[in-house]
């Protein structure tokens, strides 16, 4: 049966393994770079970022010293018997996860610029809900969002005569003016829609997809592959020593749009793209993205 205490350890959990152990689409990505990669400097690079995954899963510690912004997806439904609980529960586990495993605190006052010191503050960690009607189950993703890949996102409302080719050239001179800074090979994702906060919101949501799965509508795809292309001449390379891969992957998601608007939003996520996902069904915890935390102790 789902208690409180269960679920707020299985966040803890959850928060472990993002920022110990990459989920297996991002170290496979990490692979075929290495392999695909064709600069000496650059592969010198993938292989420390490699041997850099294997000490952290070896010795439980967070693989980068970044462990980011604590963000939240939670897709629950009407019926989840903890709805109005799981604010708390999140926020109470996202501090208990600072202390244990331990993550770097990241969360500074806005004014007075103090560090609270658990990773909670003002709207911290951040929590974005989809309520699914007729359902008692929930599934929640947790994001580790570092600074460095912040660099690169932005929004920005174009004219609708400069069209996809224009949304497209803004993602890329995005990457492309943000350099090294944003820890390539990157994980990209785009968002092109009616407004500001939406193309953020879908470009968040393209983020979040597994690597190397494609927009269901094959125009999108296409451009994604063009766009995955066009990051990669740019040729940063891994931590920007030069080279064929810049980036790992590239989704772009669309909404219809107001006929005098282009909206697009550009988010990056660092080679280090820490993400867990579990889902809660029948009083049950299944750790979709890293099972064997249903048996390893934190």
């Amino acid at each position: 049966m789902l208690s409180v205490d269960l679920l707020k350890n299985s966040i803890v959990k959850l928060l472990y393994a993002a920022a110990i152990y990459l989920p297996a689409d991002v170290k496979d990505s990490l692979r075929r770079a290495y392999e695909a990669e064709e600069s000496s400097h650059a592969r010198l690079m993938l292989k420390a970022i490699l041997d850099n995954v294997e000490i952290a899963e070896r010795e439980r510690r967070p693989i980068c010293q970044d462990t980011g912004v604590i963000m939240f997806y939670v897709r629950a439904g009407e019926k989840f018997p903890m709805l109005g609980r799981l604010p708390r529960i999140l926020r109470e586990a996202a501090a208990e996860a600072t202390k244990k495993i331990p993550l770097r605190p990241n969360a500074v006052d806005i004014i007075t610029e103090k560090n609270s010191g658990d990773n909670t503050g003002d709207h911290i960690p951040w929590i974005s809900w989809e309520i699914a009607p007729e359902s008692d189950e929930a599934e929640i993703t947790v994001l580790l969002k570092g600074g460095g890949s912040e660099a690169a996102s932005m929004a920005k409302v174009i004219s609708p005569a400069q069209g996809l080719s224009g949304a497209l050239k803004l993602a890329l001179d995005s990457v492309f003016e943000a350099g090294p800074k944003i820890c390539p090979p990157i994980f990209l994702g785009v968002g092109i829609g009616a407004t500001a906060d939406i193309a953020m919101n879908l470009a968040k949501k393209a983020l979040l997809r597994k690597a190397g799965e494609r927009n269901p509508r094959a125009e999108i795809a296409e451009l994604e592959e063009k766009l995955l292309k066009a990051v990669n001449a740019l040729g940063w390379g891994a931590h920007g020593v030069g080279g064929k891969i810049t980036a790992l992957d590239a989704r772009i998601e669309v909404s219809h749009r107001h006929p005098a608007t282009l909206a697009v939003g550009v988010l990056v996520g660092c080679w280090a793209f820490r993400y867990s996902t579990l889902r809660i069904a029948g009083g049950e915890v299944d750790f979709i993205t890293h099972r064997f935390l249903g048996k390893e102790e934190v």
